[in-house]
């Protein structure tokens, strides 16, 4: 007979893992914000797990003394045990889904800890994706953001935008990790879900995306929205970078990028036309002008 374990000992159910990627200030705040009103789901802006991944393996790699000493199974063991701690108070979710940009350059070890995970991959034109920072840096002129490096970089609109495109930087990061997991092995484990879409239709893409995680469809409260990160973006000196209103709209305005500039920003938008790629996409046919 089998000796029954205290109630207090008992090992909860795994929860399911997935994540949400993609462009820095296309959507993912608030798809986030969104998600974390149903009671199964944990969500928020960025978690320190995907920096802690990234020095883990670091510490792990072959030019540590030490390394010889580990197998992969270790290294396995380790970098789901990152996952495991940090969300340990998060039990009582069914789905926990973790965001970060760097998580699309990550795939095939992610895969590795979790073959069951999806990745939710937010996108938006270049463009509009620029324009929204530059916005924010011009609203907030007495602040110096740490989105720059020095007074070169944060010299002009066309200095602020090239260091931000550059690949290991907050723009060109983000879209060189999104393209190599758009046309990578893995391509059939992201949905890209454009930021306009999102804004317009919201209850549709929410549903779809429940469909794409194999999870049951839940009613959001689209007209009462909470989330806001003040001291986060406050360290970051560019408040405002991730608060998120309390209704879901589109809200329709000019950009204040230079006409040339953003038609070379735009063409960089590469998910529009995904030939061969195994990617799932929600999209939306966008405008000339307007987004939100």
């Amino acid at each position: 007979m089998a000796a029954r374990v205290p109630e207090s000992r008992q090992i909860p159910a795994m929860s399911q893992y997935h994540f949400i990627s993609g462009l820095p200030r296309s959507g993912s705040t608030l798809l986030a914000a969104l998600l974390r009103q149903n009671p199964a789901v944990s969500a928020g802006i960025s978690s320190p797990v995907g920096q802690l991944f990234h020095a883990t393996r670091n510490a792990m790699g072959a030019w540590a003394e030490t390394s010889v000493l580990m197998t992969d199974a270790h290294r396995e063991r380790i970098l789901r045990g990152l996952f495991e701690a940090y969300y340990q108070d998060q039990q009582d979710k069914r789905l926990i889904i973790d965001t970060n940009r760097s998580w699309c350059a990550r795939l095939p070890a992610l895969k590795r800890l979790f073959p069951d995970s999806k990745v939710i991959c937010c996108v938006r034109s270049v463009a509009w994706v620029m324009d929204s920072i530059e916005r924010l840096t011009r609203e907030h002129a007495f602040h110096e953001s740490r989105l720059f490096n020095n007074d070169s970089e944060r010299a002009t609109v066309f200095t602020r935008v090239d260091a931000l495109a550059q690949n290991d930087r907050f723009v060109g990061f983000a879209w060189s990790a999104l393209k190599e997991a758009v046309y990578g092995e893995h391509a059939d484990s992201l949905l890209l879900v454009d930021f306009d879409l999102l804004t317009a239709s919201p209850a549709k893409v929410l549903d779809l995306i429940y469909d794409f995680i194999g999870e049951p469809r839940f009613e959001h409260d689209l007209e009462n929205i909470e989330f806001d990160a003040p001291e986060f973006d406050q360290a970051l000196g560019l408040p405002g970078l991730h608060h998120v209103r309390p209704r879901v709209a589109p809200v329709q305005r000019t950009s204040i990028l230079p006409p040339d500039l953003f038609a070379r920003l735009d063409a960089m938008s590469f998910w529009r036309d995904l030939g061969d790629s195994r990617a799932h996409v929600i999209a939306a046919n966008p405008g000339p002008s307007s987004r939100s």
